[in-house]
């Protein structure tokens, strides 16, 4: 039989920090956020969608590191995030959105740099957005310039 916080984090936190890998992976990896902590995620309700920045690698294109103090206050102005889960009606407007969904789970999306609701949670922040928050579809986050 198995122990039902077996692989739980400690003290019972939601915790994303595995899904953050070393500088010489990509700096997120959103496949290694496990199912149990995925389920805990808060759910978005109605039309928003929970979203998890992007947090870039820590250095600049020319390869000078930069603090975590510096990558911390980066994160929060950040306009790329992958979209964990996406609430009920997103995108269920048809007049509004006459073409069918802008964006679904898994994308790596970009939004406005200050728009969402943020809170934190163990691993660094989340935000929920409004389904027409979201600009654009990317393919990778690395593609933006962060710094």
């Amino acid at each position: 039989m198995s122990d039902k916080s077996e692989g739980l984090p400690k003290d019972n936190l939601v915790s994303l920090n595995p899904a953050y890998v070393t500088l010489n992976d990509k700096v997120l990896d959103p496949d290694k956020i496990d199912l149990d902590t995925s389920a805990r995620l808060p759910s978005p309700t109605g039309w928003r969608m929970l979203i998890l920045p992007y947090r870039g690698k820590g250095q600049t294109g020319g390869g000078i590191f930069l603090p975590d103090s510096i990558v911390d206050r980066e994160s929060v102005a950040t306009v790329c995030g992958y979209v964990l889960k996406v609430g009920p009606l997103a995108y269920a407007d048809k007049k509004k959105f006459p073409t069918g969904s802008w964006c679904k789970e898994k994308d790596w999306v970009i939004f406005g740099r200050y728009a969402g609701a943020r809170f934190k949670i163990d691993g660094g922040e989340v935000r929920i957005l409004n389904d027409d928050e979201v600009i654009a579809v990317i393919q990778d986050p690395e593609d933006i310039l962060h710094y």
